[in-house]
């Protein structure tokens, strides 16, 4: 993946990639915050959290990109170091549950040993209202069909190079969407890009910049890479403490139910009453 970036398409993917990733955890607040996956990219770099990590499931050491610059409106007061932070497995976080504020998956459930323990892992270190970004290439688009194309002519003998990286496997809008819902999270945003033709020069690509806009309008959801922002919830929380004494205290008494093992008192009292009303009157 890393190598792939530094082609052509490579570029233009990770121009467009950078700029969305800076204006999505710009206003992300908290203390807490974990890259995981494809360090070359600085995801990070525009968030203000005073905990900023990078993780990855390799020992490579990543690969200096020329990044785009960051827009001074979002830039933070806070710099980052370049590279990772730490190494581990990804669906096995040294974290302890709730304890993380925003988690960043750029292109990692594409390339995780389990797509699903990652998720659940990324769910467990969150803590309530936590959110996570997750970006991948988006198989129902051009640059996946002529991937597609490409491990077929591999099948049938081919020795033609495929376009995108060969390694993982695309993973669709729709089935992260169902996968984050299962887990709890709300999806709040999800978006398209890059609509360019798959073409391999810098020329070419250069030449299709006027899909940009036209994609943007006719053909959104035939983006080339997706952007996944969802929030963890947690429903059902009780009260404790001081607040759960209170709620306690205002509920009412119960009802005093009527004793009914024997017949009612006022039948028996109305002949009585009347009786002494009588001899009052003699």
């Amino acid at each position: 993946m890393a190598q792939w970036l530094h082609s052509p398409p490579g570029r233009y993917l990770l121009d467009w990639e950078q700029a969305q990733l800076d204006r999505a955890v710009t206003d992300l607040f908290g203390f807490h915050a974990l890259q995981l996956g494809l360090p070359d990219l600085a995801g990070l770099r525009a968030n203000r959290m005073p905990h900023r990590w990078v993780a990855s499931d390799t020992l490579r050491e990543p690969e200096l990109l020329p990044l785009p610059m960051v827009d001074d409106a979002l830039s933070t007061l806070l710099p980052m170091e370049v590279g990772s932070a730490l190494h581990c497995d990804f669906d096995a976080l040294p974290f302890p549950n709730q304890s993380l504020d925003l988690v960043l998956l750029p292109h990692t459930l594409e390339l995780a040993r389990d797509p699903h323990d990652t998720l659940r892992e990324v769910e467990r270190v969150l803590v309530p209202e936590g959110r996570v970004v997750i970006v991948g290439f988006n198989p129902a688009s051009l640059w996946g069909l002529r991937q597609h194309a490409g491990h077929w002519r591999q099948r049938l003998g081919g020795q033609s190079p495929l376009y995108l990286p060969s390694a993982g496997e695309f993973i669709g809008f729709r089935r992260v969407r169902d996968w984050l819902r299962l887990l709890g999270f709300e999806v709040e945003h999800g978006h398209f890009g890059c609509w360019r033709l798959p073409l391999r020069s810098a020329s070419g690509l250069a030449r299709c910049a006027w899909m940009e806009a036209a994609g943007a309008r006719g053909w959104p959801v035939l983006g080339a890479v997706y952007m996944v922002e969802a929030v963890k919830r947690v429903r059902g929380m009780r009260l404790v403490g001081l607040a759960r004494q209170r709620n306690v205290a205002k509920r009412g008494a119960a009802a005093v139910v009527a004793n009914r093992s024997g017949p009612p008192a006022w039948p028996q009292a109305l002949p009585r009453a009347a009786t002494e009303q009588a001899q009052e009157q003699d």
